[in-house]
């Protein structure tokens, strides 16, 4: 499938099989992350994988808690405060990372779901996992074989979308 076919096609997964994502696979998915664009080269992302207990215990912050059970691993993407050099830019570098990995899960046939609402409990979960000081927790990734793939979503039309300058511009 095309780079466009991948991106219009891939949902969010919130259900998943009970069967292992392999080691190979998560390596793979992770160079995927790693290879995103960032602001001066500074790969501001650092990752931790979970899986079995450690991921279970995530599942109590967060009210989407069944996705983290019923998920193989997750993936918490985290910003380096140490290797910013912008922290919006930053921001957008983890959310480039994260949308490369998602494509690359769903190029593959597993399937993800992108949570961030549970960065409401970030610090509770950087203390009880003691993350190292300077890393901040942005987004969480739970992966696995898909059991229920998503109808389509719905996007606006285009032509809703595009601002339009107001002003002129002499030139």
């Amino acid at each position: 499938m095309d780079a466009l076919g991948l991106i219009k096609t891939r949902r969010a997964i919130r259900r998943f099989k009970k069967e292992p994502v392999s080691d190979k696979q998560i390596e793979a998915i992770l160079e995927a992350g790693r290879w995103s664009p960032s602001g001066i080269n500074n790969q501001p992302w650092r990752f931790m994988v979970l899986d079995g207990v450690r991921k279970n215990f995530l599942a109590e912050y967060t009210v989407y808690s069944s996705i983290v059970r019923g998920s193989d691993k997750v993936i918490l993407v985290f910003l380096d405060r140490g290797e910013s050099y912008h922290y919006e830019k930053d921001l957008m570098a983890i959310g480039a990372c994260v949308q490369s990995m998602l494509l690359y899960i769903h190029s593959c046939g597993l399937g993800a779901c992108w949570l961030g609402e549970i960065l409401n409990k970030r610090a509770e979960i950087e203390k009880l996992l003691a993350i190292p000081k300077g890393l901040e927790m942005e987004a969480l990734i739970a992966l696995g074989k898909p059991a229920i793939i998503p109808k389509a979503g719905k996007r606006m039309l285009l032509k809703d979308l595009l601002v339009r300058p107001k002003t002129k511009v002499k030139g």
